[in-house]
């Protein structure tokens, strides 16, 4: 009993490291607007220097997305922690925009380090036969994680002093303590070999997976975009079109996304592995349906329930596009299919995010809003019709 309760003592730390660097990531969300009006530049601007967070995600996942397997989970978790606390310091002495995209790109290699190797070590670290509850864990922690850094960041801009610099600080000192707890933690690969043995392997796709990786692509694409948007230009559409000016506000609608999808995810084993996927791409949809109507008619309380809606869908979209490809994959490739998804994911959180900010400058938040969810609705749509007519298998 007693190792029982270590271990699920040490997977919950596990997942607080986890949690505090993928905060980092978020927490410049609700400050973007006033980093705007010190350095002066342009919406699209904003959306770019958001965008090269997810550049630096797929450089890991592309180079190094297995390198926890081979050198040991802790030292990649450290090296994840020490790109953290370069981000911070970025934004603690940014003087312009080359400051920020710095600390953006940092962020992003220390999501992309993070993201495999701390799923792997919080379910590594839980008692054995766990596995289930323990990924649980991580999916809360990751999703957790992202919604606490503009909660936290939103509440000491708003309520504390020093607004572009007082959260950094805070999630210095964070990164600090997480680094002693990771110490203390003990490492779960019992055959590390040196870095030099590391050879990265491109994502591959077999042929036989290429029908269920469709509408599991699709989805896992709207869905990280649709955080996209409401993280990159959320906060601008909720001040200049709604007069929302509280930081606090805006990061909380924000991390509504987040926590809503983390309970997306729980919820998939109500819904059954199997129906997760569409009911997923539905919600989704009807996300983007209460976003457009929140834009058209300048509703804050639409943003919230499409923040809601539009977070849950993405959980249980997300979880069931996983639980698909994991399951037509061969037993030797799933791990290679599995981190193109995530490729598909963060290309999702990247490129229609900047196509936002182009058409913003040109015809306004809300106009390039409503572009947006139009071309979302359209591969959401193509994707639930392609699942009413084949439904995709899922792992039960």
């Amino acid at each position: 009993m007693d190792g029982v309760r270590r271990g699920w003592s040490q997977c919950v730390l596990g997942g607080a490291v986890f949690a505090v660097c993928m905060a980092g990531t978020t927490l410049p969300t609700p400050l973007y607007n006033l980093y705007q009006q010190k350095f002066g530049f342009s919406e699209l601007m904003v959306t770019v220097v958001y965008a090269v967070y997810a550049f630096g995600v797929i450089g890991v996942l592309l180079l190094a997305g297995n390198v926890s397997d081979t050198v040991g989970r802790r030292p990649v978790l450290l090296w994840g922690l020490g790109f953290a606390a370069a981000a911070a310091v970025c934004f603690l002495f940014a003087t312009g925009l080359g400051w920020l995209c710095a600390g953006r790109l940092l962020s992003g290699l220390s999501a992309g380090l993070f993201t495999g190797a701390a799923t792997a070590y919080v379910i590594d670290l839980a008692p054995p036969g766990r596995g289930s509850r323990a990924t649980l864990v991580a999916t809360a922690a990751n999703m957790g994680g992202l919604g606490c850094g503009p909660l936290l960041a939103g509440l000491l801009a708003q309520y504390a002093p020093w607004p572009l610099y007082l959260p950094f600080a805070v999630h210095l000192v964070l990164v600090a303590c997480s680094v002693a707890v990771l110490l203390r933690l003990p490492e779960t690969v019992a055959e590390r070999r040196p870095l030099r043995t590391v050879r990265s392997r491109r994502p591959a796709l077999p042929v036989r997976v290429r029908p269920v990786f469709g509408p599991a692509g699709i989805a896992a694409f709207v869905g990280f975009a649709l955080f996209g948007v409401f993280t990159a230009v959320g906060p601008a559409f909720l001040e200049q079109s709604l007069g929302v000016h509280s930081r606090a506000v805006s990061g909380l609608v924000v991390a509504l996304a987040f926590f809503a999808s983390t309970v997306g995810q729980l919820a998939v084993g109500a819904i059954g592995p199997g129906r997760s996927l569409p009911v997923g791409c539905a919600a989704l949809l009807a996300g983007l349906a209460l976003l457009a109507g929140a834009l058209a008619w300048d509703l804050l309380a639409l943003v919230v329930l499409s923040a809601v809606v539009g977070g849950a869908g993405q959980g249980i979209a997300f979880r069931g596009a996983l639980s698909a490809v994991a399951e037509a994959s061969p037993d030797d490739r799933r791990a290679a299919v599995i981190s193109l998804l995530f490729l598909v994911a963060y290309v999702g959180i990247s490129l229609p995010v900047i196509g936002a900010g182009v058409l913003a400058d040109r015809i306004g938040l809300e106009g390039a809003g409503l572009v947006f969810i139009a071309c979302m609705a359209v591969l959401v749509a193509v994707a639930v019709l392609y699942l009413f007519r084949r439904p995709a298998p899922a792992r039960s």
